[in-house]
């Protein structure tokens, strides 16, 4: 069938707009908010699980926010330098070589009491600096779950229930060795302790001495 032209064309196209009425219009005060200009649109040819999922919701990915963030805040971090090296990393070869000669759960509970120690500085102090960030700008007052504030509060406190935990384990594996837990009475048990509690029967009427 041949296209429309000229005349015939806008009369098409006025017979559809009586068939479906006039053009939407958007409610009065709306806006569409421009995305930011280093948006990045991807497809499903060589991009991974997290840019298909932003290209069909229309969202930006975790690298699409640290690359804005980091452009962002070069200024300020060129007026205020950190240290560009990660903390030193201990060197864990002593600790492992004597755990691996630990015959018993003593030897087992003072290397890692041995190295919890030596740890906790270093989780005390990133805990320290998680509670600060939650604090920022007061974002921790009345603070939703789920909120960043919140989050970073949850996760200062699980930088320090390492500590805890492994201290529990410790704690729970010296029990079982020093001071188990009694050996739970099974049924047979059971039974024969009642029957030696039970009070001897009385004598039967017909076995008494005849006078």
């Amino acid at each position: 069938m041949p296209r429309p032209r000229g005349p015939q064309l806008l009369a098409a196209l006025a017979d559809d707009r009586d068939a479906h009425g006039p053009p939407l219009q958007a409610p009065k005060g709306f806006r569409i908010t421009p995305r930011n200009p280093d948006f990045d649109l991807y497809d499903n040819v060589g991009r991974d699980a997290d840019q298909i999922h932003a290209a069909r919701y229309n969202l930006a990915t975790r690298a699409d926010l640290k690359r804005w963030a980091r452009r962002d805040a070069q200024p300020f971090r060129a007026a205020h330098p950190l240290p560009d090296q990660p903390w030193p990393a201990p060197d864990l070869t002593p600790y492992l070589d004597t755990l691996a000669a630990a015959q018993s759960a003593a030897e087992v509970d003072a290397v890692t009491d041995h190295v919890l120690d030596a740890a906790e500085p270093a989780l005390r102090a990133l805990s320290d600096y998680l509670v600060a960030a939650a604090r920022w700008n007061r974002e921790n007052r009345n603070a939703a779950k789920g909120s960043p504030s919140n989050l970073l509060m949850t996760a200062a406190s699980r930088a320090l229930s390492v500590l805890a935990l492994a201290d529990e384990a410790g704690t729970n594996r010296l029990r079982a060795t020093y001071d188990p837990a009694p050996t739970p009475a099974t049924p047979t048990d059971l039974q024969q302790g009642t029957t030696a509690s039970l009070p001897p029967s009385p004598p039967s009427p017909g076995t008494g001495p005849r006078r």
